[in-house]
């Protein structure tokens, strides 16, 4: 039979054991409180901080000043994509780029080697701008899947991360609908550039230069000459416009990173 004594050690026995739990309960919400109040302050802090921010290279210094908040760092990292990506673009850009070849090549003073080289030219960038997208997209690929592992370290497989890489996706959908573009108006510049090369080859010996121009024997080459060359002059244009839209990128994706959090 249980004694008083052994129920008062019972009832003892419960009461610390509900003080414990009490007071381990009442430590684990204090802290989950305490972190909540942190994450808000950050929020706050990374907003305040990111306001202040008007170009994407004032980004760095607002991390210096703030190296520990989340929000900073992690729109760091869409500027670091933003960065790799455009000088990966840049890089496949220049690969054969015809404007280069035309502005190199004086075509009513080239021989018939040189312009059978500049059509062997011709042809890799051809080359260059069919195969331009498909060889960007697996780059593309590869930088997602490394920002997506260094925004978890950061934040967790949070709706915070799906945020971000939901704009990481608008980021790269942006660049790559350029890409796409830039590389359909080359191929349209190098068949008109292909075409001038063309004729002067059929009609090479035959034609004049005077003062700058080729004159060609008969009128329908020549109307035919002028109708690629001006062909190459509007494409060159749009080409040099696709080049000033990568610019006005950068700055339109820096107002994403600011509205990503909020103002």
């Amino acid at each position: 039979m249980a004694t008083f004594s052994d129920r008062k050690s019972k009832v003892l026995a419960v009461f610390i054991l509900c003080a414990v739990l009490t007071v381990c309960f009442g430590t684990l919400y204090f802290v989950g409180d305490l972190a909540r109040f942190q994450d808000a302050i950050s929020v706050r802090e990374g907003q305040a901080a990111l306001g202040r921010v008007n170009d994407p290279e004032q980004l760095d210094q607002a991390l210096k000043q703030y190296p520990s908040n989340k929000i900073l760092k992690i729109i760091a990292l869409a500027k670091r994509d933003s960065v790799e990506m455009d000088t990966v673009t840049r890089g496949f850009l220049k690969e054969g780029d015809p404007r280069d070849l035309w502005k190199q090549t004086d075509l009513g003073a080239s021989s018939r080697n040189d312009l059978e080289a500049l059509g062997h030219d011709l042809k890799i960038a051809e080359g260059n701008a069919k195969t331009l997208e498909s060889r960007y997209l697996p780059l593309v690929k590869a930088e997602r899947d490394e920002v997506e592992h260094d925004a978890s370290v950061l934040v967790g497989r949070t709706n915070t991360l799906a945020k971000f890489m939901s704009m990481i996706d608008e980021q790269h959908a942006d660049m790559k609908s350029l890409i796409s573009r830039i590389s359909a108006e080359r191929l349209e510049y190098n068949a008109a550039y292909e075409k001038c090369v063309a004729l002067l080859m059929q009609e090479f010996g035959l034609y004049k230069v005077v003062n700058g121009q080729i004159i060609f024997q008969l009128q329908p080459t020549a109307d035919s000459y002028n109708e690629a060359a001006a062909k190459m002059a509007a494409g060159a244009s749009r080409l040099e416009e696709l080049d000033a839209e990568r610019a006005t990128l950068k700055q339109f994706q820096l107002e994403r990173w600011k509205n990503l959090f909020g103002r």
